[in-house]
């Protein structure tokens, strides 16, 4: 089956939700969603989007923020683009319905680890979820969008692959996960905004769609990533074996939330001035520190001296979650413990979201962007996703469309059905575990190669999977996972240094320049490099 949009999506997060109701005036769209339209990181997103609307605050304040978390490796010009752009894109946000929480009239400003104001802009703890249902219904109403759920995107269709003289992305070849077709989406212009990898550990907050998709199958067509090394893990992801990938709110510290040792002592102090209030890189590897050094399963998150009804009030979801698995947050502290939240690295883009091959742009968690340099800054994630996904936009509105070539169906004449499909599971399994083992939040460079012998393994046993057997879902998404662990571990040995996220044992200097750590596949005719 054939379809053609003007613009194809892929993945319908805030990045992929908010670049199609902008472009649906115009053009048509083709929006690819893994799960329903409500699944995604983004509606995970609990503590909200920092942006500058204090008069007190200040974009240089912002700036410096970002900077310092990031670990000076943040790229000046993006920093300052998304952080300039911040108040329109919350007042866009408000245009669109979204029901920000207020306090005596005005909107309520909280407070995140690595801010030095209170600038984040939230509703009550589910910022993501409320963002994320109030655009999902107008993406449904609009006769310009074409919504396909249950969808995952297998690879993208290039001017290489079918051997034309211009690489140029043409759209991708999609799988129905409901009827097992492949589809053949050509489009004038194709955005990637498929979000991050944390599923690539085996603890992480983000949802099971997490799987680096657009971050692999950019790189399988040729287009640069940087800083994969960056994974950022949470502090604080709920310690229970009933709460999945339940993340506890960085606003919980941001008002006042105490971390504690199980006989109640408080160490935070010890590992850095900031406290609770330090950059999540610091207080993840505070948390690590403690557990690994006295055996611990996890730690506590201590909130019960604030008021019960200002817990109800500001972490509603929280409480009820948590009291659900029997924990009264008002009366005792909550078990937490790191995991895998956030991907900081990945596409390498321009301010204008272009990736290096022409026609194919990336906007949110799968794109490196520059904003975030070695560790992302509470709540600019969210921001990010806006006001890259608008840049793409003009972009794509400012070109000429291009027409599509006639592209070829997928070809399953040659495969069969798998014989073991125990295999995929295994594997998959298998390098979830290694990754947390070996690269995880310390790092050491005998683990890093251990990691990559045992990726190298199993790289060659999944791609003669999927060149044998007919494709599904999981082994798509193994497919990508494995070639996203391989580029963790590509930018984690070639970086020689400690710098925000990425602390390494065997050099635990920082540096005094700080480089981005840069990937390229071997040399064909592929892309050509974007322009700054």
């Amino acid at each position: 089956m054939a379809l053609h949009f003007d613009v194809l999506i892929i993945g319908s997060g805030l990045a992929g939700q908010s670049a199609a109701l902008r472009l649906a005036p115009t053009c048509t769209v083709g929006l690819i969603s893994k799960r329903t339209l409500e699944d995604s990181a983004s509606a995970w997103a609990q503590g909200g989007i920092a942006a500058v609307l204090d008069s007190q605050d200040s974009v240089e304040a912002h700036i410096q923020d970002t900077f310092t978390a990031g670990a000076y490796l943040n790229d000046p010009k993006a920093t300052r683009f998304v952080i300039e752009n911040g108040r329109r894109a919350i007042e866009w946000l408000i245009d669109q319905g979204v029901p920000f929480t207020r306090d005596q009239g005005d909107y309520h400003l909280t407070r995140e680890g690595g801010h030095s104001a209170r600038r984040v802009i939230h509703v009550a703890d589910a910022t993501g979820l409320a963002v994320q249902e109030t655009l999902t219904r107008s993406v449904r109403q609009h006769p310009n969008i074409t919504v396909l759920e249950h969808h995952i995107a297998i690879d993208l269709i290039t001017g290489d692959k079918l051997g034309l003289p211009e690489n140029r992305c043409y759209g991708a070849y999609v799988l129905d996960n409901i009827s097992g077709e492949v589809k053949t989406i050509s489009a004038s212009n194709t955005l990637i905004a498929t979000g991050g990898a944390g599923k690539v550990y085996l603890y992480t907050t983000n949802p099971d769609t997490s799987t680096g998709d657009g971050i692999a199958m950019a790189w399988r067509a040729g287009c640069r990533v940087a800083n994969m090394e960056f994974i950022q893990f949470h502090p604080t992801c709920l310690y229970h074996p009933q709460a999945k990938s339940f993340l506890i709110s960085e606003a919980v510290r941001g008002e006042g939330g105490i971390l504690r040792l199980p006989d109640g002592t408080r160490f935070m102090p010890e590992h850095d001035a900031r406290a609770e209030l330090a950059p999540r890189d610091v207080v993840a590897r505070a948390i690590d520190f403690e557990m690994k050094k006295r055996g611990l399963d996890c730690v506590y998150l201590d909130i019960t001296h604030k008021p019960a009804e200002f817990l109800k009030e500001h972490f509603p979801n929280i409480l009820a979650r948590c009291l659900e698995l029997g924990i009264d947050i008002t009366k005792e502290p909550i078990p937490v413990v790191p995991a895998a939240h956030y991907t900081c690295g990945g596409i390498v883009t321009n301010l204008n979201a272009r990736t290096d091959l022409p026609g194919l742009y990336a906007a949110g968690e799968a794109s490196c962007t520059g904003l975030h340099g070695a560790n992302r800054l509470a709540s600019n994630s969210l921001l990010e996703c806006i006001v890259y996904s608008e840049a793409a936009v003009n972009d794509i509105l400012a070109q000429p469309k291009i027409e599509p070539p006639k592209l070829p169906e997928w070809d399953a004449s040659r495969v069969t059905d798998p014989d073991e499909e125990i295999v995929i599971s295994h594997n998959w399994d298998e390098l979830r575990r290694f990754m947390w083992g070996f690269v995880g939040i310390v790092r050491t460079t005998k683990r890093l190669q251990r990691a990559r012998h045992r990726i190298h393994l199993l790289s060659k046993e999944i791609n003669d999977f999927y060149k044998n057997f007919r494709v599904s879902n999981d082994l798509i998404e193994l497919r990508n996972l494995v070639v996203t662990a391989d580029l963790i571990v590509r930018c984690a040995l070639k970086r020689h240094e400690s710098r925000g996220l990425h602390f390494s044992r065997d050099y635990p200097d920082t540096l005094s320049k700080a480089k981005n750590t840069v990937l390229r596949r071997s040399k064909r005719r592929t892309t050509r490099k974007i322009p700054a």
